[in-house]
């Protein structure tokens, strides 16, 4: 792989693959459903995802470029008690597999939501598809032939992203209102699940692990940081554009119609102002590959956490390795099949992600502050700053949450 730095240009690099991540059936749906619901008065959380998605990832490729090592690795070297150890082993544990088994749950889900668009089965037959799905991730992920088929799959998230973007401008959504949504935070009655599920899709906890490991081995040493946060800026910025012109085309097609979604149909008819009868059959596609190239990654990154954290060797070859994508690829399964609605399963995975987001900050930024590790390349203080406020908010988001289920029991 060539070094960016040695070319004197910019190329992108590790970002893209978190960029990919967050932009599946969970983004689409979640900001959909965000602008259906409340228009774009939640456009912020957006805002503010992207910015935290910026600030943890330039960390977790830090991490790998100047620390040599995963973030799993990291952890479980950060503490020298054995009850520490088996503390944060089982906390990263906890929190991948439960995180990564609900996000795989959505990713099937969202695959299947296309194509049950395309192709109807009756209702004994309605497991035909989650079932297929999996068994595909499963062979290709066995068979480690997952590579060639997820590049074409990216082609067409990307291009169903394109989409979204040239809608966005079609649209053409009131200025005022869409300045208001982006940058004055509110949170309308009933929108804190919803503000949850878009931070949830954005910042994704097991992206963390999964950019410091790449990360380790795009880049050979600290000379290189400049161009991995250039890397993170643009990649990031992306992506977030992307979110925010779903969310906004979502907001002027269905906001204050009462319509309610059901399924990819239901969502395509915000993009009939550019792709008009093609726009029902161009949405089941790209759920399709955004969910079927999701359901494929995240497995992948749930191995490679646990096994840096349980101190195994990384090598997609190993049984250890095996199991553990194949215990999130079947918990996904699982979730798929359970008779929940797809936009349900989807939207849930994404409020997981939400509550999990500060227990990953808070052990990144621990991390990050250890100068026998990093030396020079330690957080700063407006670095600390950021990741804490990241930290706090997500807290307060999170707790607001949990008391309002408390009060309503």
């Amino acid at each position: 792989m060539t070094d960016p730095s040695s070319t004197g240009r910019f190329s992108l690099g590790p970002a893209t693959l978190v960029t990919a991540a967050f932009i599946g059936p969970g983004t689409v749906t979640a900001c959909t459903l965000a602008g259906v619901q409340f228009g774009q008065a939640l456009l912020w959380a957006m805002l503010f995802s992207v910015l935290a998605t910026m600030v943890l990832q330039e960390m977790s490729a830090r991490l790998g470029i100047v620390g040599r090592t995963g973030l799993g690795e990291a952890l479980r070297a950060s503490t020298d008690s054995r009850i520490g150890q088996i503390g944060v082993v089982t906390l990263v544990l906890s929190a991948i597999l439960v995180g990564n088994g609900a996000y795989e749950g959505g990713n099937i889900s969202g695959a299947v939501l296309g194509l049950n668009t395309m192709y109807t089965f009756p209702s004994e037959l309605a497991l035909f598809w989650p079932i297929l799905i999996s068994a595909s991730a499963f062979g290709l992920l066995f068979f480690a032939r997952y590579k060639m088929l997820e590049r074409v799959l990216i082609i067409l998230v990307l291009t169903m992203s394109i989409t979204f973007v040239i809608t966005f401008i079609l649209v053409k959504p009131s200025i005022g209102e869409f300045a208001r949504g982006l940058f004055i935070p509110v949170v309308p009655d009933g929108s804190l699940l919803t503000v949850i599920a878009l931070i949830g899709t954005t910042v994704v906890p097991y992206n963390l692990f999964l950019h410091a490991s790449v990360s380790k081995e795009r880049f050979s040493g600290p000379d290189e940081l400049g161009a991995s946060r250039k890397d993170v800026a643009v990649s990031i910025s992306l992506g977030g554009l992307i979110s925010i012109a779903i969310m906004s085309t979502a907001a002027a097609a269905f906001f204050g119609s009462g319509i309610e979604l059901n399924g990819a149909a239901d969502m395509a008819i915000q993009l009939e102002p550019l792709l008009g009868s093609w726009s029902t059959s161009f949405m089941a596609l790209g759920l399709f590959a955004a969910g079927v190239s999701s359901a494929i990654t995240a497995p992948l990154a749930a191995a490679y956490a646990a096994t840096g954290v349980l101190g195994w060797e990384t090598d997609l070859n190993s049984r250890r390795f095996k199991a553990i994508w194949g215990i999130v690829l079947l918990a996904g399964s699982v979730v798929a099949m359970s008779g929940a609605r797809p936009i349900q399963i989807i939207w849930f995975a994404q409020v997981a992600n939400g509550f999990l987001l500060p227990v990953m900050a808070i052990f990144l930024l621990k991390v990050m502050n250890d100068r026998k590790l990093l030396g020079e390349h330690v957080n700063t203080r407006v670095q600390n700053g950021l990741g804490i406020i990241v930290v706090m908010v997500t807290l307060v988001l999170s707790g607001r949450s949990l008391l309002s289920a408390f009060g309503v029991l």
